[in-house]
């Protein structure tokens, strides 16, 4: 693996993981500091799993109007057939990292790094505003969409073939990854496959009202209070809720391919269900698989989820035969 910032190296320990349900703005900023350093750092390798020898990893500012993104970008050092891996049309997959008010795309380079290397493309990861008392999920989804047309746009710059984009998102940026799927559509932007893994597909007051929100609210994590924080941070008083839900989207026709992967141990189990029953109605392609057992950000704790591999196989295969096509 190349990467031109290292991992942190430092010994690092995890914050104790505090109460959502009445936690300071102040607490907040300290804890997302203190969980994303964890993340990025070499203890946080044997859950999240070691990066693909066959990738160069590197952060890349990409430069918007008013704002600048970092992205966490992957390229194949080679591809499958031994041709450089400077070949000007490879394929592109924007990816979203998840968590929502906390997270960060270093979480994410077990998946992202093996897609860059063996599909083989180049792997985008957008390093997307968290949700804050003064960044609401609006932000989130521009920084998305917008990093998504500006590379695009500069498809030599980015050495990628423009007609083969995918987005693949987890969790929160599951979310962001439906959203900028229904925005490529009415914007016209051919995407060629979408990937939504463990989805959050409403944010409106019917969030909470699934059988699976209820069975798993407190187990095996406390997903109920971050769910609760996610929403007072993500729609603040007076925003459309249903603007930012792709479950309320009024057309889901015409969108482009969907896996859609559901562990089944997850509060979240029954969006990623409803979501899936709207989009066949509306007939847009579907593939939905269940991983019995398996809890909410499994593909993102491979050394301590079995069915990672499994998933990650899945992810890998849907995008290799939608970007090959």
């Amino acid at each position: 693996m190349s990467e031109t910032t290292a991992v942190e190296t430092t010994p690092v320990k995890r914050p104790p993981e505090p109460d959502f349900a009445a936690i300071t703005t102040e607490e907040l900023i300290a804890y997302r500091d203190a969980e994303n350093r964890f993340r990025a750092s070499r203890a946080a390798r044997a859950l999240i799993g070691e990066p693909d020898p066959g990738a160069a990893i590197e952060w890349q500012d990409v430069a918007l109007p008013g704002r600048d993104i970092p992205a966490r970008v992957y390229r194949p050092l080679s591809t499958g057939d031994g041709e450089a891996a400077a070949r000007p049309d490879l394929p592109l997959v924007l990816h979203i990292h998840g968590g929502g008010f906390v997270g960060s795309a270093v979480q994410c380079d077990w998946t992202n790094s093996h897609l860059a290397a063996h599909l083989p493309a180049v792997v985008v990861s957008v390093e997307h505003r968290l949700v804050a008392a003064d960044s609401p999920l609006a932000n989130a989804a521009d920084d998305g969409w917008d990093v998504l047309q500006h590379i695009v746009r500069h498809a030599s710059q980015w050495g990628i073939d423009p007609t083969r984009t995918a987005v693949f998102g987890e969790s929160f940026g599951a979310l962001v990854s439906a959203l900028t799927a229904i925005r490529a559509r009415r914007a016209g932007l051919r995407l060629t496959a979408q990937v939504l893994v463990n989805p959050v597909v409403d944010v409106t007051e019917t969030m909470y009202d699934y059988a699976s929100i209820a069975e798993y609210a407190y187990r095996p994590t406390r997903a109920l209070p971050q769910l609760q924080l996610i929403q007072r941070l993500a729609v603040p008083p007076g925003t459309d809720a249903r603007a930012v839900s792709p479950l309320y989207a009024d057309d889901l026709s015409g969108l482009t391919p969907a896996l859609l992967v559901i562990p089944t141990q997850d509060a979240l189990a029954d969006h990623g269900r409803r979501y899936a029953e709207r989009l066949r109605a509306a007939g847009t392609s579907v593939r939905a698989t269940e991983y019995p057992g398996a809890r909410h950000a499994f593909l993102t704790l491979p050394g301590v989820e079995p069915q990672a591999a499994t998933a990650r196989a899945e992810v890998h295969e849907f995008l290799r035969a939608a970007l090959s096509a």
